[in-house]
């Protein structure tokens, strides 16, 4: 027997105790949601692995023995995560914003993109931080970091800024949109469109919509997962970029279209093509918020907040003009759609 087939059940080991952790610091985060129903299950799981990577005592674990499994829990269990993400996406629902509304949302998601990452350029964050906050505040929240990120093959320090950044201002969205709503007039539709093309993440969107009811819950869902569908192609052409520029691994170029974002389409086609039972759907949306609330927490637990603080005020620059700049050209989009 190979020494490479006698190490697996020796890794499963060593990954054990920090997925543990990391369905651990998920259900954490589902009840701090129930006490807190404003504050999202995804947003909660975030914050609590935050709050256990600042404590000293407890670091030397997550840097050690719990480090394998934390490392499984952010990648895999978020790949995992979007793959049933598509399960909540039909092309019908799409079809129903007619075609107007569409080239739109996909103009949108592609400017928003570029001004998110020449603003990151503008503001010197290093690395890959630009174009994966151009990411995470175009298409989908921390997914699309995720995803942005495998697909360049990003060091896992350079994801900590996005993602806290993604985190920091859609959870403001659920305050600021509301009361900005009111100021402008917006119907609940119109509210809902709004919410849907320019809130982060999926949870988010649920947070800051429904503050309008359901109608305006209901517009912003599709709207927004529009804008994840629109993940396949940006991560396409990433890694096309990737393998182009030679920064990726000299062993191995990433695929054009990584494994978990076929998976991603697969569920967006059998969620349109197959009558799926009410349950099995409840079931998927559980599943996905639990996988994803497991990964950020493990993200959550990996970071360092004096790493963070060196670049902390470019960040924060960075995010709040692109955060203000997507607000305004969604605002422009839902006043040319409705």
């Amino acid at each position: 027997m190979s020494g490479s087939s006698l190490s697996r059940p020796h890794q499963r080991i060593s990954w054990l105790p920090g997925i543990l952790l990391a369905a651990l610091g998920s259900v954490a985060g589902y009840g701090v949601h129930l006490l807190l129903p404003g504050l999202p299950w995804l947003t909660a799981s975030l914050i609590l692995g935050v709050i256990v990577g600042c404590v000293p005592a407890v670091r030397p674990s997550l840097d050690g023995f719990l480090k394998p499994g934390l490392a499984v829990a952010s990648k895999r269990l978020l790949r995992i995560g979007i793959v049933v993400l598509g399960l909540k996406l039909s092309l019908g629902d799409i079809a129903k914003l007619g075609w107007l509304a569409i080239v739109l949302i996909i103009a949108l998601v592609a400017v928003s993109f570029v001004i998110t990452w020449g603003i990151g350029r503008l503001f010197r964050l290093e690395g890959d931080q630009a174009v994966l906050m151009a990411a995470g505040f175009s298409i989908c929240g921390v997914s699309a970091v995720g995803a942005m990120s495998a697909a360049r093959r990003s060091d896992e320090k350079e994801t900590g800024t996005p993602i806290a950044l993604v985190t920091l201002y859609g959870t403001l969205a659920i305050v600021v949109l509301p009361l900005l709503s009111g100021l402008l007039g917006l119907t609940h539709a119109q509210f809902g469109h709004w919410v849907g093309a320019s809130v982060h993440d999926v949870g988010q969107v649920v947070a800051t919509a429904q503050t309008m009811g359901a109608a305006a819950l209901a517009v912003a869902i599709v709207v927004k997962l529009t804008r994840v569908l629109m993940l396949a192609p940006m991560v396409a052409i990433a890694s096309i970029q990737t393998r182009r520029s030679g920064t990726a691994s000299a062993t191995k170029n990433p695929p054009i279209v990584p494994l978990f974002i076929g998976g991603f389409l697969l569920a967006v086609l059998i969620r349109t093509f197959v009558p799926l039972p009410v349950e099995v759907l409840a079931a998927a949306d559980i599943l996905q918020s639990a996988l994803l609330a497991a990964a950020l927490f493990s993200i959550g637990a990996s970071l360092r907040l004096e790493r963070l603080a060196r670049s902390g005020v470019r960040a924060l620059g960075a995010g709040l003009v692109s955060w203000v700049v997507i607000l305004g050209l969604a605002l422009g989009v839902v006043y040319a759609t409705t």
